[in-house]
């Protein structure tokens, strides 16, 4: 039997990943293919993951960019490197407290009823369960990590790493313990950084409360947003400059209700443009405040509680919340005189990035590290080109951010964190060590007695060692000497302040070097009408439904076709509809040409020159393009152009036109040999170009084409990763070939749009514009024949257009059908205008609902959006009927 294409054994059946997926993926890890080997003398290349909080379940933001790491490690793998990829989990100090400490409220308990080591042992045990469900949700969409190196930001390693970098720069001088304002987080009960406080706009009031000039009937008048911490004011202030008040510079005020004298002084800080030009000074509110008590030795006076509730200087209020109290305290304001006006202001409020509470300016104790002098060669190395962004706009961000760096609150009101290690004697003495320190390490005092901070750090104080705390620094291993710097990090831009930056510096300062030549920042997925995907908005997607349904290759491979280098990608579900098709295609073209090979067992690795016709030379042509295409993408992190380029190669030039161009015009009849040769080549080159966005698809398919051919490689997870010598490209034959493909895909869309039937063939008249056009036609009239089901083909530059034809215009000719006996022209016709009454009605509808204001007032944007798509839909194919009618009616 030759390699017929038997009917009985042609019908492809679609593409099962749920049979597929965890059985390779068992198959990689038994055979530990994932594993890297530091002494391999391979070039290395590392990547570290961005470790997920263990809150965390798997959303469409891990699975795009795990996908981009996969991808570059999978290409990596192939192409020779020993290739590390370190997988792990972040302990997420605030937001799993906050899960744990809700899960006490359900059972009737509250932490400190609980006690600290009790609270650490439960939310310990629930942070290793839930790492383990992340990490696992990780393996399903495919991650080849070295599983045997996993880390987590608790671990006994890390957390020695940690109290090291305490320890080193406290000597230093870098880390101190200030009595400073600090972001709050009322809820939390917490400090938190500068980052990780998030602005929102809000829709607020200046409220203008009169101050009282002691011994006279005069006022001056305040803005505030805050009316409820002029009960900790200890001065008003006003510009120098500002001629209006300098008569009163050096007297006092009265406090409205509670009575307290405070003082006016002058200080550069105040704009006097801004409300009154006098503002009130809360030293322990206000970061600006705090600066101008400083300088003017002003009281500090705290109104406020740890949970946002006002406190004994709060005076009748105390007990309050914060705007329970601002409340009353207007109404008594209103009351007795004091409160001059309302004004309605738009203000950014800061909120806790994990619960979105309001935060509080709050003055107290907490432990800091200076961030200046340790930023400068993080900048260097941004400026210098060490460091690259990719896409490179993200480093104006980055260095604007560094050069107005402020120092890192790194202490947290918490008990889920790694503890502080400071200890304390009654008399103030301070001892560092993680565990008890030992009498040697506190001579003159019991160390018993001592008794340790309890703060702890910052979440991102443990993280930001992660590229080497992750290879086991700070001792001196393998994995760091051969790994070390990594490679690439991958992210979106939301953490480049509190993560990225803060890698760099530390790189910097512990290991002397960069932590990654290269940052590549991915867009922030968003839903399909653009709105960021959020837990509260419930417009997220489930990966693992995603891969449940469709598969992880067509998880993947969607992700990166949607997601535009350096935008916001917009997914919806019908977007992974793309990648199952694709992984289908794939699934159902490589079949066809394997159940082709009939015992054949050609050479996926060479390519007989001598034995190649025109469209063969074509294919390998298109294949080195699309090569070098894909590599120039890699090289400059456009993945998503990579992905593109073999999307279209694989689905325009493979299947839907080198295929359909080497099928013999009998079902029954064979390929010839030398194209079959070459589809295989091909097939196995796209294999390897695809493995890594869609690795399970191209393995099971590369494992049976190896049986079939009698290959001896196991798995394509090695490669080779296919190379262009440029010894096939023919870019004139390329362009003959897209001459020939636009005329059959002209003669196509007339044949559909005139309704002809796809069994009956067609004569074709071409008037072209040179010569050679038509006799680079006319050579090739089998490509008609099988691909547009041309009878006879007639093509030069005096053609006339046949009677009853239809007709198209491209570049370089016009095109005629003639259509006499191919379709019932009365019947077309009537067909034509019953289809345009039809769209009539249609656009007119639409047209009216987005002509009425009300709709367009009220309706959401996305069904706005969608009416006019629809409009839009309509008009065009009311051009096109009417066109084609035209030409009826001209017969």
């Amino acid at each position: 039997m030759s390699n017929k294409n038997q009917n009985s054994n042609n019908k492809s059946k679609a593409y099962s990943p749920v049979e597929v997926e965890d059985r390779l993926y068992q198959q990689w890890l038994d055979a530990g293919y994932f594993h890297a080997d530091p002494g391999s003398g391979k070039k290395p290349y590392s990547i570290v993951i961005p470790p997920p909080n263990v809150t965390n379940v798997l959303h469409l933001g891990h699975g795009l960019n795990n996908t981009i790491q996969d991808v570059l490690i999978r290409k990596h793998r192939m192409q020779g490197y020993e290739a590390l990829w370190i997988p792990g989990a972040d302990h997420a100090g605030i937001a799993t407290q906050v899960i744990v400490e809700k899960q006490l409220v359900k059972d009737g308990l509250t932490r400190r009823e609980m006690g600290r080591e009790k609270f650490v042992e439960r939310t310990t045990a629930w942070a290793e369960q839930n790492k383990e469900f992340i990490l696992n949700q990780l393996k399903k969409i495919g991650s080849s990590c070295d599983w045997d190196r996993r880390r987590y930001t608790f671990d006994e390693g890390l957390s020695r790493a940690v109290e090291h970098v305490f320890k080193h720069l406290y000597e230093k001088g870098w880390i101190y313990r200030g009595h400073r304002i600090v972001n709050w987080c009322p809820s939390c009960q917490t400090s938190l950084s500068d980052d990780e406080v998030e602005h929102v706009e809000q829709d607020s009031h200046l409220w203008y409360i009169k101050y009282k000039l002691k011994g006279t009937d005069e006022y001056l008048s305040v803005a505030t947003t805050r009316p409820e911490t002029m009960l900790g004011d200890t001065a008003l202030a006003v510009s120098p400059k500002d001629s209006r008040f300098k008569k009163y510079v050096g007297k006092t005020v009265i406090l409205p209700i509670l009575e307290r004298e405070i003082p006016i002084v002058a200080d550069s800080y105040v704009d006097p443009e801004f409300g009154t030009g006098v503002v009130k000074v809360t030293p322990a509110h206000d970061p600006n405040d705090f600066e101008i008590g400083r300088r003017h030795d002003l009281q500090e006076i705290n109104v406020l509680n740890t949970d946002g509730s006002l406190n004994e200087n709060a005076g009748k209020f105390k007990g309050l919340d914060r705007y329970d109290g601002r409340k009353q305290l207007l109404e008594e304001l209103e009351k007795k005189g004091h409160l001059e006006k309302i004004e309605k202001y738009r203000l950014s409020a800061g909120t806790c990035y994990r619960c979105h509470s309001i935060v509080e300016p709050y003055l107290s104790d907490q432990w800091f590290v200076k961030m200046e002098e340790m930023a400068q060669p993080a900048i260097e190395a941004v400026k210098s080109g060490k460091i690259k962004f990719h896409p490179d706009y993200w480093s104006k961000t980055y260095l604007h951010w560094m050069e107005n760096i402020r120092d890192w609150c790194i202490s947290r009101q918490l008990w889920w964190g790694h503890r502080i290690p400071v200890w304390y004697a009654e008399d103030g003495a301070m001892f560092l060590s993680g565990e008890r320190p030992t009498a040697d390490q506190c001579p003159g005092y019991d160390p018993d007695t001592l008794v340790q901070d309890e703060d702890v750090l910052d979440t991102w104080f443990s993280s930001w060692l992660w590229p080497f705390s992750t290879m086991g620094w700070p001792d001196k291993t393998a994995e760091l000497k051969t790994f070390y710097p990594t490679k690439v990090l991958t992210t979106d831009p939301g953490i480049i302040f509190l993560w990225v930056a803060r890698m760099i510096m530390a790189g910097y300062e512990f290991m002397g070097e960069l932590p990654f030549p290269d940052i590549y920042i991915h867009g922030t997925v968003r839903d399909a009408n653009g709105v960021k995907m959020s837990k509260s908005l419930g417009n997220g997607i489930d990966p693992l439904e995603i891969i449940e349904k469709h598969g992880a290759d067509a998880l993947r491979i969607s992700m990166t076709l949607a997601t535009p280098d350096g935008q916001d990608p917009c997914i919806g579900r019908n977007t992974f509809e793309i990648g199952r098709n694709f992984v289908n295609k794939l699934h159902q073209v490589s079949r066809f040409v394997m159940m082709r090979l009939d015992g054949s067992r050609p050479n996926p690795d060479e390519i007989n020159d001598a034995d190649l016709v025109i469209f063969d030379r074509w294919i390998l042509s298109r294949l080195e393009h699309t090569i070098q295409a894909v590599e120039k993408a890699f090289a400059e992190y456009r993945l998503s152009a990579a992905s593109k380029t073999l999307y279209n190669f694989v689905w325009n030039d493979y299947c839907s036109w080198y295929i359909e161009l080497i099928k013999p015009d009998q079902p029954d009849m064979p390929i010839r040999e030398g194209s079959l040769n070459v589809a295989i080549y091909v097939l196995d080159k796209i294999l390897k170009l695809l493995h890594p966005f869609v690795p399970f698809v191209t393995e099971n398919i590369f494992q049976d084409l190896q049986e079939k051919i009698g290959g001896d490689k196991k798995t394509i997870t090695f490669g080779p990763w296919p190379i262009s010598d440029g010894s096939h490209i023919n870019d004139e034959l390329e362009r003959s070939l897209e001459q020939i493909q636009a005329v059959v895909t002209a003669v196509r869309s007339v044949r559909s749009e005139m309704n002809v039937h796809p069994g009956k063939r067609s004569d074709l008249y071409i008037r072209v514009n040179e010569a050679a056009f038509a006799e680079l036609l006319e050579g090739h009239i089998e490509y008609f024949r099988s691909l547009a089901k041309v009878e006879n083909l007639y093509a030069g530059v005096d053609i006339k257009k046949p009677p009853v034809s239809a007709s198209a215009v491209l570049s370089g000719a016009e095109i005629f059908v003639p259509l006499a006996g191919l379709i019932d022209i009365d019947v077309e016709k009537k067909r034509l205008e019953k289809e345009l009454g039809n769209l009539k009605v249609q656009l007119e509808k639409v047209s009216k609902k987005l002509a009425n204001s009300d709709f367009l007032a009220n309706a959401p944007k996305d069904v706005i959006e969608k009416e006019k798509a629809k409009k839009d839909d309509y008009q065009e194919r009311t051009e096109k009927l009417n066109r084609n009618l035209e030409q009826i009616m001209g017969w």
